[in-house]
């Protein structure tokens, strides 16, 4: 697979990464047998997938605990990313809320279970999940920079942050990465993207195929698990989903042209935004690992790149 890296100076990667968020958490069951999501991680390092994103929060801790038995014997072929910040909170898979947390006592005491988790002695690019509106920034971005300082990360980034915010961190301690939802349907952070491009700055797209949606199988609702927290998202609600469906038909069109797949096109849009751009889609199955990996390969043409940039925006909030 072709590298980009994260930023100038970067860390260097394969151009699409792997999110690992769903293999355990938010749009599965439970019901996936851990041995196959090893499979599918192994497969994509094999692949030339070496981003490979996770965090504390997911399962909770679970899914930190499936990325480090998959990489057992093969921690040097990836770059580790993984995130904290957000608290799960309990109760049934719909109904559990998350909270806030950027406290530097709870940072510290975090990173170490991270690692432990994973099994390694350095995380490669250790992010805040989210700015805890009750701490000051400086406060938790100093305790990331003093994770740097003390070996135990190599590199920090934030996850849906300002522009302003943004440039309060780099000020107190370069920042390596911003990860953002990003795809066709989720463009709310253009500001921060241009800001990345324009101070060097990696941007890591999160959902890069709309959440599943842009890959033309989710058709109804019906297709989602009972437990998928998907189902509490105003765009899979039945009427706006319905009204989406054309806008998956305007990609599958392009797709067409070029005997791609809508997904494909999604997610070659979206590494098309900047070469800094290293896109995260998610999956369960090594058959979707490696269509997204094949993305990688898709070139969309100019003609393409802005008929994809004049689609409308779809229907809905994006939560």
């Amino acid at each position: 697979m072709q590298q980009r890296v994260l930023g100038a100076g970067g860390l260097e990667v394969g151009a699409i990464g792997l999110g690992c968020m769903g293999m355990t958490w938010a749009y599965s069951t439970g019901a996936q047998a851990p041995e196959e999501m090893v499979k599918v991680i192994r497969r994509a390092v094999d692949l030339g997938v070496t981003l490979i994103d996770t965090a504390d929060v997911y399962g909770p801790f679970d899914n930190e605990l499936l990325v480090g038995r998959a990489l057992a014997g093969r921690r040097d072929e990836v770059t580790l990313a993984t995130k904290a910040g957000l608290v799960l909170g309990d109760g049934p898979a719909l109904e559990r809320t998350m909270t806030i947390n950027g406290r530097p006592e709870y940072v510290r005491a975090a990173v170490d279970a991270s690692l432990q988790r994973l099994g390694t002695d350095h995380i490669d690019l250790y992010q805040l999940h989210r700015v805890d509106p009750e701490v000051p920034l400086a406060e938790t971005w100093g305790v990331f920079a003093e994770l740097v300082a003390a070996g135990k990360v190599r590199q920090i980034g934030l996850s849906e942050v300002t522009v302003e915010q943004a440039a309060e961190a780099h000020a107190i301690h370069p920042v390596a990465s911003i990860q953002s939802e990003y795809s066709l349907w989720t463009r709310d952070w253009a500001d921060v993207l241009a800001w990345t491009e324009a101070n060097g700055v990696g941007f890591i797209p999160f959902s890069p195929l709309g959440r599943g949606f842009l890959t033309g199988r989710i058709t109804t609702v019906d297709d989602l698990e009972p437990e998928d927290r998907r189902r509490l998202n105003p765009r899979f609600a039945a009427e706006a989903l319905a009204a989406n469906l054309a806008l998956v038909d305007s990609v599958r069109a392009i797709a067409n042209r070029h005997g791609a797949l809508p997904g494909q096109v999604a997610i070659a849009w979206v590494m098309a935004q900047g070469e800094y751009v290293v896109p995260i889609p998610g999956t369960k199955r090594i058959s979707y690992l490696e269509e997204n990996v094949a993305a990688a390969d898709l070139k969309l043409t100019p003609e393409d790149l802005a008929a994809l940039d004049a689609l409308q925006p779809p229907a809905g909030a994006r939560y």
